[in-house]
């Protein structure tokens, strides 16, 4: 969502970075800049302006324009006002301990991802030993129940739709269904509009009051634009909401609305959705999306993912890969972990630069080439698979066939496994009595087959995809 403006931004400091000294002139052109890709990306006018003012204030001080590297402290100075901008520190969700069960209420404009958001949140907090259950109190739009009943099913958290008639009656009743059912969290999913209107603000004030809620959390769609300053300001003067959760961040839009949202109303962001599926609801950190904005990666929350899906029979695995070898099966185990860790492109776009690299790369198609994999490896016979060295030309043309893709195709896949096969063995040889010179051709492998969009991991090389 923020490319255009990470893009504008980069361009901006790496030609101050070009000149060793700043000066009054430079740092104002400079601000221009970055003036004019706020208001591009449809941030509110009135914080571009607070927030280009700040800046150029800090950026015209002697500390920063007699500095040995003016244009790195410039950098630093817009870095931490974005995380300002942004919220500063990550807000989490606050529940009572003293009360079961915690109640979470869920408000926002028909459209925005309110009944997602709240099966997302359900899932996110399943996976912290928490209990949820969904309370359907969207009565008005047709089929919102279904909906919601439907993704409670596919996460495994039971769904409360009372009469399906009066909100309110069902939010109240969904408190004593979670009581009988010993759950811990119930989330109401609540009814949207259009847009605003005062039947559906009553109804939201008449569930607040009715099961007074531990945290309201406003589900703003990040596509909407600058119209989401009018719409947040209205909901946080009528239900007074703790934090906003953030959908759509995956889209294609220019995002300022994203960065609009705390400066003008001063409640944080605490969550956002980066997908469809449900675990694709992420924790908000403001100086990590800040970063990822300046092009400095984020390189943090990639290793959280890494160790959320990492498991003991993963560890085991990758000691046996060392001391045994690397087989068929061990790059279709990895391929899979991708896949669970966001894919190639969430891995990559973690990477300091990232993101621009897979826009000049035109994107990744993910569960193309990871699905092209596992169907190539999954054709071999186990006796394949645990020793590649035996598939000759006959094997690969059945392979081929039995896959449904070229004999080239799988001809790179294979030696991309013999080049990691490679790599693993030179890593045992420089684990085992400290080989200096393994060490060194493991390094020099790391970084010419890591450095690709997917080369390295045993991945067919993706096809240039035109830029939309």
């Amino acid at each position: 969502m923020f490319n255009s403006l990470s893009e504008r931004l980069q361009d901006t400091f790496a030609k101050l970075g070009s000149k060793g000294r700043l000066t009054e002139d430079d740092i104002n052109s400079a601000m221009r800049e970055v003036r004019m890709a706020l208001l591009e990306a449809d941030v509110n006018y009135r914080v571009v302006k607070d927030f280009v003012a700040r800046c150029k204030e800090k950026c015209l001080t002697a500390e920063v324009l007699q500095s040995l590297s003016p244009a790195q402290n410039v950098v630093r100075v817009v870095l931490d006002e974005l995380t300002e901008l942004l919220g500063s520190t990550e807000s989490k969700l606050v529940l009572a301990q003293n009360r079961t069960p915690n109640v979470i209420m869920l408000v926002g404009l028909q459209g925005s991802g309110k009944t997602t958001a709240a099966a997302k949140l359900a899932y996110l907090l399943k996976g912290q030993k928490h209990a949820p259950l969904l309370a359907a109190c969207d009565t008005h739009r047709p089929a919102a129940a279904d909906q919601l009943q439907t993704l409670g099913g596919e996460i495994g958290v039971p769904v409360y739709r009372g009469d399906g008639k009066d909100a309110v009656k069902v939010a109240r009743e969904s408190i004593q269904a979670a009581v009988d059912r010993m759950c811990d969290i119930v989330i109401v999913d609540t009814a949207g509009r259009l847009q605003i209107d005062e039947e559906m603000m009553q109804e939201a004030v008449a569930i607040k009051e009715a099961v007074r809620p531990d945290q309201i959390l406003m589900v703003v769609d990040a596509m909407t634009g600058q119209d989401i300053v009018n719409v947040v300001t209205e909901f946080a003067n009528r239900t007074d909401f703790d934090g906003v959760i953030m959908s759509k961040l995956d889209g294609d839009a220019r995002g300022g609305g994203a960065l609009s949202v705390r400066a003008v109303t001063g409640k944080p962001i605490k969550f956002v959705s980066m997908g469809e599926k449900p675990d694709s609801l992420e924790v908000f950190h403001p100086d990590r999306m800040a970063k990822r904005i300046l092009g400095m990666g984020d390189v943090v929350s990639f290793i959280e993912q890494a160790q959320k899906v990492a498991d003991q029979e993963q560890m085991e695995a990758a000691e046996r890969m060392l001391n045994e070898g690397f087989t068929m099966d061990d790059l279709l185990a990895q391929m899979q972990q991708v896949r669970k860790m966001g894919g190639l492109t969430k891995i990559i776009g973690a990477l300091p630069g990232g993101e621009r690299a897979l826009a000049q790369q035109g994107g990744i198609n993910d569960e193309k080439a990871l699905k092209q994999v596992e169907s190539i490896i999954q054709s071999m016979t186990k006796e394949e698979r645990a020793r590649p060295k035996i598939i000759n030309g006959q094997r690969r043309r059945r392979i081929a066939q039995g896959s449904g893709h070229t004999v080239q195709e799988v001809n790179q896949l294979i030696k991309q496994y013999e080049e990691i096969a490679k790599m693993m063995k030179s890593m045992r040889g420089a684990m085992k009595g400290g080989n200096k010179k393994a060490s060194r051709q493991m390094q020099a492998m790391m970084r010419q087959y890591g450095g690709g969009m997917g080369g390295g991991m045993g991945m067919p090389q993706p096809r240039r995809g035109r830029r939309r």
